[in-house]
């Protein structure tokens, strides 16, 4: 069935050369297992927890009062163009939450806002001072208060 290998050159190459067209072959197949595992997992949608869980409203709402709103660097990424500012106004801590981007609503994400402590102010890229009100109010962070005493802030698009 087989033929024996006569020369010392054959006996020494063939064993060498069908060592390596092995290894070619289980590397070429592990390599489509790896490469279709990874597509697979590029287009599969992972419904993750994004939620971010600030605290009791009725502490967060103190310390709003006292200090003024709270600046939250980017929740998702590290390009900081989803910084967040938490607002609350009003009496009842349960009620009258509010979230804003930390850029200007007449700017880009990359014009971010310093906090002035203890104020309800920010400073801008252009070192305006502007009130909370006047930052980006976005349309996909909003703020949910569960069981009227946990504030979590959503970071779902609708």
């Amino acid at each position: 069935m087989f033929k024996r290998l006569r020369s010392p050159l054959a006996r020494a190459t063939v064993p060498i050369v069908a060592g390596l067209a092995f290894f070619a072959v289980l590397f070429g197949v592990t390599w489509l297992f790896a490469d279709r595992a990874t597509d697979n997992r590029k287009r599969e949608v992972r419904s993750g927890d994004y939620t971010f869980r600030v605290g009791p409203v009725d502490d967060i709402a103190d310390i709003v009062k006292r200090d003024g709103p709270i600046l939250y660097p980017d929740l998702r990424d590290t390009t900081y163009q989803r910084s967040i500012v938490v607002d609350h106004t009003g009496d009842e801590p349960s009620r009258g939450w509010q979230v804003y981007y930390a850029y200007p609503a007449d700017r880009g994400p990359e014009c971010l806002v310093t906090h002035i402590e203890s104020s309800r102010n920010f400073v801008d890229c252009e070192e305006r001072t502007l009130p909370v009100e006047a930052l980006h109010r976005p349309v996909d962070v909003r703020p949910v208060v569960e069981n009227r005493s946990s504030l979590l802030i959503d970071l779902r698009a609708p």
